[in-house]
C-alpha cells in the first residue's frame, strides 16, 4: 500500500509575524519526489524550513501520519534531513569526520557514544556514493565548492532519513556531478519509505528529479501536479514574467548532451 510520507494542511510560515508562505496544502507519497520552483523570494526555502521544523508555523504538518507538533525534535531529525545551500562557515574537520556527524543521533544513544562498525560502514558507503573516498582524510577547508557540497550531501545521507529536503543541491557542482547527484537521489528515493523534496532554480533539473512539481509565487501555490501538466509556457511566463521556453530548450540540450556521456 502506498502511504503519504508528508502532508501539509493550510501551512503558513514567516518572520517577525509576517507570513512569507501562505496556506500551503499538499501531500507527497512514498517514492514520489517533488520539486519546488519559483522566482527568488517566493518562499521556497522558508517552506522547507517549516517542514524541517526549523521555523515555527501555523497549520498542520504530518510525517507518515504523525503530526510533527507531537514529535520530539530527535524523532523529527531522524525522519527528515535538510541539505541547505552552503553558508561559507564551517569548521576544519576532515571529510570523514564531517560525514560521521550525520550519524550523531544514532551514536549518542549508544554505550560510550562511540561509532559502531555499522556507523563506519554507512559513512564509507556514503563517501562512495558521492565519489569522495580518496579525499576522506582531507580537511574540508581544502576542498573545492563542488567537493564540499558532495561532502554535505554524504553527511545528509549518513543520517539515514526517510525524507530529504534539498535547497538548491546542485550549487557549485559541474554538469557531470549535477546529473550524477540527481540520478543517485532518484535511485535512493525509489527504495522503501523515502522521498526527496527539492527546491530548484533550474527547471529542467527539477523535471529530471521528480514527476511532481509545485510552482510558487508570492508565497502561494500557483500550481501543483504532474510535471507535464504543470510546466507550461503560459504558467512559467506568468510566474517568472519572462519567456523561459527558449532557455529551457537550450538547457535541456546541454543536459541531454552531458547525460549521454555520463
Amino acid at each position: 500500500m502506498v502511504i503519504n510520507m508528508l502532508d501539509l494542511d493550510n501551512v503558513s510560515v514567516g518572520y517577525n509575524g509576517i507570513d512569507v508562505v501562505k496556506n500551503i496544502t499538499m501531500s507527497v507519497k512514498q517514492n514520489e519526489n517533488l520539486s519546488i520552483i519559483g522566482p527568488n523570494g517566493c518562499g521556497k526555502t522558508t517552506l522547507l524550513k517549516a517542514i524541517a521544523s526549523i521555523l515555527p508555523f501555523t497549520g498542520k504538518i504530518e510525517v507518515c501520519g504523525t503530526c510533527v507538533s507531537k514529535m520530539k525534535h530527535k524523532d523529527i531529525t531522524l525522519k527528515i534531513a535538510m541539505l541547505t545551500q552552503m553558508s561559507g562557515i564551517y569548521f576544519n574537520y576532515s571529510v570523514y569526520e564531517t560525514v560521521m556527524m550525520g550519524r550523531y543521533l544514532h551514536i549518542k544513544d549508544k554505550l560510550l557514544g562511540l561509532p559502531s562498525e555499522r556507523d563506519r560502514e554507512i559513512v564509507n558507503e556514503c563517501l562512495v556514493a558521492v565519489d569522495l573516498t580518496e579525499e576522506k582524510d582531507k580537511m574540508i577547508t581544502a576542498l573545492s565548492g563542488g567537493q564540499l557540497q558532495r561532502v554535505f550531501l554524504a553527511r545528509t545521507l549518513a543520517q539515514e532519513p526517510e525524507i530529504i529536503l534539498l535547497d538548491e543541491p546542485t550549487n557549485h557542482l559541474d554538469l557531470k556531478y549535477q546529473i550524477e547527484l540527481i540520478e543517485y537521489l532518484k535511485n535512493w528515493s525509489g527504495v522503501g519509505n523515502r522521498v526527496v523534496i527539492g527546491v530548484m532554480h533550474d527547471i529542467n533539473l527539477a523535471m529530471r528529479l521528480s514527476g511532481e512539481i509545485m510552482v510558487m509565487k508570492y508565497g502561494e501555490v500557483m500550481a501543483i501536479g504532474k510535471t507535464d501538466d504543470v510546466v507550461t509556457d503560459d504558467l512559467l511566463h506568468t510566474v517568472y514574467e519572462i519567456d523561459v521556453a527558449e532557455y529551457m530548450r537550450e538547457s535541456l540540450q546541454r543536459w541531454e548532451s552531458i547525460g549521454a556521456r555520463v
